[in-house]
């Protein structure tokens, strides 16, 4: 059968090793193909001569999809855009996902950048492939910005639909002995529900969700990922939920039917501590029972002066020690994730994180951290604020670029203040890194950490940082681990500190 058009999807390359194929591209390819659009994936993580492969797909292609987060991933983003429009300058180029939908305007002013899709992509880019191909004009698909003769347009806004509506991902077209061969494990990053319910200062999802929790039944989750899993050997599913656990009713029929199905895997999600916290210890249990090995949290601080800036009233610091210890009774690991250098918080709201976050990790050996600076992302709701302390706004893709996690662009934390925090946090993380090390060695590793936590806890006490010798020690024997994903607990590449 006589396809309407080819639409060629790209994932530029990024950091860290890939879940499996990207779970953006596959839910834009399924409503395609129901719309009769052949459909060509191409993800940099698995095909190292991507701009090769794009050249020749683009020949005969109406548009290039290109996804996009903040920081470094724009700059593959940028390559095969500018590739595309060297070579076949007649294919549409579009540009979608978080970054775009959040900085819409500066995106578009790129010359390389025809479309912007804004939000949920899977309606308009059919609607605009369609539009494409039966060369239509634009001017009536929700959800786009385009240029018309050198003017920027901003189409209205498309409303959020439930995605239940739309057609499934093309898992079908994941090649996944491919992942496998790059990461070592048969893994699938899936998502349950998108959205939620908080309204965190610090965080783009509210700004895309408007804090809605969209989610599928727990029966439909149930049924296609047992298949998946059956079906292409998946030893650990990702979900990219940002918080798995709202409708706490359905996350237990979720673990329940997975358990009840006899099919084996392990699993992974973020959360926040409240919704644990409002599970019985047998409900955990159940979590890990179905295959739940690991949960990430963005608990950020324990401050409670700091959480009250972030707009963080549902977390309670007590509902962190609980959380860990429901989990480590079931055996779970999870990472708490802190946000430091947030604006107006203090040394003291540090040394509170910090001495607090240690408490719970002396209690409970499931718990990891993984710190970072205050990333003032697009769109976030205390834009303004940040404004007024001096923070610099990026204007264009190529600034937004040089805009990692962790990236240090704070006028705040400089000189001083950022070299005591960083001595800071190295003792917190070598603190913990000691700890678990001492309870699985032998007695005279266990003398040697007894030696070096001491001092570390008294320094973490009295706030004193000089002559860091149990740093330079720890360094000349092992890596402190800095950064872990909140989706699966792995390590993460730690970007260079700017201390300009």
């Amino acid at each position: 059968m006589l396809t309407r058009g080819k639409v060629v999807l790209f994932y530029p390359p990024y950091d860290g090793p890939p879940l499996g194929a990207p779970l953006a591209l596959l839910s834009l390819a399924g409503p395609l193909r129901e719309a009769n659009f052949e459909v060509v994936l191409i993800d940099a993580a698995i095909e190292p001569k991507y701009l090769t492969r794009i050249e020749e797909e683009c020949k005969t292609a109406l548009c290039i999809g290109i996804s996009v987060l903040t920081g470094p991933m724009i700059r593959g983003a940028i390559e095969a855009a500018l590739h595309v429009k060297s070579r076949t300058p007649e294919v549409c180029v579009v540009f979608g996902g978080w970054h775009p939908t959040l900085c819409p305007e500066s995106t578009l002013r790129e010359p390389y950048v025809d479309v912007v899709v804004r939000g949920q992509g899977e309606i308009t880019l059919v609607e605009l492939a369609s539009a494409l191909a039966q060369k239509r004009p634009l001017d009536l698909i929700p959800g786009i910005s385009w240029k018309k003769q050198g003017r920027l347009i901003e189409n209205l806004e498309r409303r959020v639909q439930p995605i239940d509506t739309f057609a499934p991902p093309a898992f079908d077209m994941t090649d996944f002995d491919a992942y496998e061969r790059i990461s070592g494990k048969r893994e699938l990053a899936y998502a349950t529900s998108v959205g939620c319910p908080y309204a965190c200062n610090y965080c783009t999802d509210m700004v895309v969700y408007k804090r809605r929790f969209n989610a599928y039944a727990a029966e439909h989750v149930v049924e296609e990922l047992v298949g998946l899993v059956a079906r292409y050997r998946i030893t650990n599913v990702a979900l990219l939920d940002s918080n798995f656990p709202v409708d706490l009713r359905r996350a237990i029929a979720i673990a329940k039917g997975i358990r009840d199905s006899g099919v084996k895997f392990t699993w992974t999600f973020q959360a926040s501590t409240d919704f644990i916290c409002r599970m019985s210890q047998e409900e955990v249990q159940l979590l890990a029972d179905s295959g739940v090995s690991y949960m990430g949290f963005g608990t950020e601080s324990t401050s409670q002066a700091v959480l009250k800036m972030m707009n963080k009233r549902h977390q309670r610091v007590d509902e962190m020690y609980e959380t860990a210890r429901k989990a480590n009774l079931a055996g779970i690991r999870i990472t708490f994730n802190l946000i430091l250098g947030y604006p107006g918080e203090t040394e003291a709201d540090r040394l509170i994180t910090f001495r607090t976050m240690s408490d719970i990790g002396r209690q409970f050996s499931n718990v990891r951290f993984s710190p970072n600076i205050f990333t003032p992302y697009p769109g976030i709701p205390i834009w303004p604020q940040l404004r007024d302390l001096g923070v610099i706004e990026p204007q264009t893709l190529e600034d937004w670029m040089t805009m990692p996690l962790g990236a240090n662009l704070l006028p705040w934390l400089r000189g001083r203040a950022l070299t005591r925090l960083n001595r800071m946090l190295a003792y917190f993380l070598l603190l913990n890194q000691v700890r678990r090390h001492s309870k699985k060695t032998a007695l005279v590793q266990k003398i040697t950490s007894f030696l070096v936590e001491t001092p570390i806890q008294w320094r973490l006490r009295s706030s004193l940082f000089y002559c860091p010798w149990e740093i330079w020690l720890a360094e000349l024997s092992e890596r402190i681990v800095k950064r872990r994903s909140l989706v699966t607990g792995q390590e993460l590449p730690v970007e260079p500190a700017n201390a300009c």
